[in-house]
């Protein structure tokens, strides 16, 4: 198993854990407010993640195929720009999801 994977399973059994340590009472109902905010920062921190890998990666593709033909390079350059666009949409979406964490639910 990978040392990513160990980490956030690792990660996710504390979460999971944490609740039950800290209940007051055994009848109590427990204030779950500060799952949202859990929620939302996870939220737009693995859409950042993965949007900054899919950048990362759309970048470097461009720049070893200018570099292979450089004669095609405003196309790649355009082709990759749109790319870009898309997969900084990706981030707003996960933004606006965890600003609907955050004030509504």
């Amino acid at each position: 198993m990978s040392k990513l994977v160990r980490i956030v399973l690792s990660v996710a059994a504390i979460f999971a854990v944490a609740g039950v340590a800290s209940a007051a009472e055994a009848g109590a109902v427990a204030d779950a407010s500060w799952a949202k905010y859990i929620g939302a920062g996870l939220a737009i921190g693995v859409a950042a993640l993965g949007t900054g890998i899919g950048q990362g990666n759309a970048i470097k593709g461009a720049v070893e195929g200018i570099s292979r033909n450089p004669s095609a390079a405003g196309k790649i350059s355009t082709t990759m720009i749109i790319g870009l666009a898309l997969i900084e949409s990706l981030a707003i979406y996960a933004l606006v999801v965890a600003l609907i964490l955050l004030f509504v639910a």
